[in-house]
């Protein structure tokens, strides 16, 4: 029996080489770097390395700057994550009702999507500031309020200005969400349930259980790396290493203190972590989203 062959024009894969050998040199070579020298103790100006094996993976684990890290990250994560949701959430359910001005209500949430997070940053320096920041003679209100000195303060205002940053990019999506649910299913929601809460819970926010699940992954992903420019423009990490997330760590001990082989064994730690968390995302949680 004769097999039917296809030639296969070679024009399709010229055109995806060039974005294949933008992977290839911006993230897979890096990444075999980072893997390599986390092996080695690298000398501070280049001039030679020494095979360390695990060591500087054994002693990244028995660092407990590094344990402190781990812990405020995964706080800051989730605290950033759910407070960006949950208001991003509302707003586009409040921004879906409106009638009268809404491209200006619109306008107004979406701005802040514009602004890059080291400047968000500057805006939180600003508002936060000792003699002329709004929010800080705000906050002293309420406590004593200083996120120089505190630790609990300092989390506080990089958690406020990086949920602050997200909202706007949430707000986009989740609106298009609620906008893309047919007239007729939220009609028959309205006859078949009269309470607005308990329709919305029921009916509404399943169907937007796509966007939700789309959106959480996104807002993990900035939490653990897109705020790295808000807490060095407004903590630094300060105080005492309080507010330093894992990717903040990488470049303290990197670029800072010049210890190449402890902040690549930390690259491939953080990297191993953020591949077990997008499994576990894809194989438990998307098994509950249905489109």
């Amino acid at each position: 029996m004769k097999k039917n062959v296809f030639k296969h024009s070679p024009i399709p894969y010229l055109f995806i080489a060039p974005q294949l050998l933008i992977i290839l040199i911006f993230f897979v070579w890096p990444a075999w770097e980072s893997i390599r020298i986390s092996f080695f103790m690298e000398d501070p100006f280049g001039l030679g390395s020494t095979f360390v094996g695990l060591q500087n993976y054994i002693d990244i684990l028995h660092n407990n700057f590094y344990l402190q890290s781990i812990k405020f990250t995964l706080i800051f994560s989730v605290l950033v994550t759910f407070f960006s949701l949950a208001i991003a959430l509302l707003l586009a359910v409040k921004a879906d009702k409106v009638i009268k001005g809404k491209n200006t209500y619109k306008i107004l949430i979406i701005w802040p999507y514009a602004v890059a997070p080291a400047v968000a940053g500057m805006v939180g320096v600003f508002l936060l500031d000792y003699h002329v920041g709004p929010l800080y003679h705000l906050l002293n209100f309420f406590w004593d309020f200083d996120h120089k000195i505190d630790a609990v303060d300092a989390s506080f205002a990089v958690v406020l200005v990086s949920v602050w940053k997200q909202i706007s990019v949430n707000f986009v999506y989740f609106l298009a969400g609620l906008q893309g649910i047919p007239k007729a299913v939220q009609e028959a929601a309205k006859i078949d349930c009269r309470s607005n809460t308990k329709r919305f819970w029921s009916i509404i926010f399943p169907l937007l259980a796509p966007t939700t699940f789309f959106l959480l992954i996104i807002n993990i992903t900035y939490a653990f790396f897109d705020t790295f420019g808000i807490i060095d423009t407004l903590t630094r990490g300060r105080p005492g290493g309080a507010t330093t997330t894992l990717v903040y760590k990488v470049y303290q001990d990197g670029f800072v203190g010049v210890d190449l082989g402890g902040s690549s064994a930390q690259s491939v730690i953080l990297m191993l972590f953020v591949i077990a968390l997008t499994v576990i995302q894809f194989k438990y949680i998307e098994k509950k989203i249905h489109y």
